[in-house]
Order: C-alpha cells, then sequence, then structure tokens
C-alpha cells in the first residue's frame, strides 16, 4: 500500500495543475491575483498572532524571550521546510526539555497541544473558508462567519500534523455550508507556501504553552533557560 501510494503521488502535481486550470478557465486569470492576495493575508495574520498574543504571554510570565527565540529555532526551521509538525516533535521535546521544561511537562503538553492547540490552522482554516464564500460571490453575515469559525475551531482538532491535512478539514466545512468546492482546488496550488506559515506557528504556540504549563506548575527552570544555547 506504501509503495502504490508512493506511486500515486507521482500524479499529485499533476491533478493540482489541473485543478487550477480548470478553476481558472471558469474564474478567469484574475483568481491567481486574489491567490497571491490570501498568500500575503494569511502571514499578516500569523505574525500579527504571534506579535499581539504569544509575545504578550511570554513578557506577561517573565520568559527570557530572546533565549525562547534560539530555542525554538531549529524546531520551527524543520516544520518550516517539511510542513509537518511531526518531523519537527523530536526537536520540540528535546529543546523544551534543555531550555528548561520538565521532561514530564513537555511529554503531556506538546503531543497534546499537537491536537488540540493549533494556532495556525485554525487561522488559515477562517481566511480560506471567508476567501471560498467571496470567490463564489457569496455574501456572508457576520453571525455565518462567526458560525463557520466556531466550526472549525471545532472540526480542526484532532487533524494529523502532516502536510495537506487541513485541507480535508477546509473541503468539510465548505460542503457543510454550502460553499463551493470547486474553488478549494484553486488553493492546492499554494498551499505549500501557506502550510509552510500555520505549521511554523503550531509549533511556536505548542513550544510556549509547554513553558507556560511548566511557569504556572512551579516548575520551571529559569537557570537553565538562562544558559540555554544553540
Amino acid at each position: 500500500m506504501f509503495k502504490y501510494t508512493h506511486l500515486i503521488m507521482y500524479f499529485a502535481p499533476i491533478g493540482v495543475g489541473a485543478a487550477m486550470a480548470y478553476t481558472v478557465g471558469h474564474m478567469g486569470i484574475d483568481i491567481l491575483k486574489y491567490l497571491f492576495m490570501l498568500l500575503i493575508t494569511l502571514y499578516a495574520a500569523l505574525i500579527a498572532f504571534i506579535v499581539l498574543v504569544l509575545l504578550p504571554v511570554a513578557l506577561y510570565l517573565k520568559i527570557p524571550v530572546k533565549k525562547f527565540i534560539q530555542a525554538i529555532k531549529e524546531p520551527v526551521s524543520i516544520a518550516f521546510a517539511t510542513t509537518s509538525s511531526d518531523a519537527a516533535l523530536p526537536a520540540v521535546m528535546r529543546n523544551m526539555e534543555q531550555f528548561g521544561v520538565p521532561r514530564k511537562i513537555v511529554s503531556f503538553v506538546v503531543p497534546t497541544g499537537y491536537s488540540f492547540n493549533l494556532d495556525g490552522t485554525t487561522l488559515y482554516l477562517s481566511l480560506a473558508s471567508i476567501f471560498v464564500a467571496q470567490a463564489a460571490g457569496m455574501d456572508l453575515s457576520f453571525g455565518q462567519q462567526l458560525l463557520i469559525a466556531l466550526t472549525l475551531m471545532i472540526t480542526s482538532k484532532g487533524v494529523a500534523a502532516i502536510p495537506r491535512a487541513s485541507l480535508i478539514i477546509l473541503i468539510a466545512t465548505a460542503e457543510q455550508f454550502g460553499l463551493p468546492i470547486v474553488i478549494i482546488a484553486a488553493i492546492l496550488g499554494i498551499d505549500e507556501l501557506m502550510d509552510m506559515g500555520r505549521t511554523s506557528v503550531n509549533v511556536i504556540g505548542n513550544c510556549l504553552a509547554s513553558v507556560v504549563v511548566a511557569k504556572w506548575e512551579g516548575e520551571f527552570d529559569n537557570a537553565k533557560a538562562e544558559a540555554f544555547k544553540d
């Protein structure tokens, strides 16, 4: 089955190209411009989330930010390059222990967060859903947008930490709310670039969550954190 799946994946780029060609043929070349705008919007939202949510949490709990950045640099780089949180898991657990988080907290918080603390994925799904609705010319009320966002917060829990897994959630939610699935095919073309950003934010959020829990439990080793080296 692995060999068969591997063979099928050789044809994935052809499928993505055909899907984009179909979408561009029906919606015009302008769809590519809007896809680029979606990509820029996603990265702007991810950066805003880090600066306005994660950074204040770190500062409030007096976490040494510079050392924390050094600690997460390797796992985030792996996540960005592979678009897979699972690939970065060993580096996350090793670096967080070296940063001063006890093994028992790391081994519980990080794997749990991989299923339930998916900040980047949820942001992506919300933006992509609104993009699909706007591309289809559907005028969603604020209540409908809020309902979609709440639904995605629930359905995204437990999503596999592998490339493109979020698309399955997006397709299922789109069907539920009557959004045209054909437009999602166009997103496939730039999903690799978006996956890099959202996966990286997922890893950053889970790393910070382990430190926060250790701080709450009074078991965070500040000396280890200050002495951390790449």
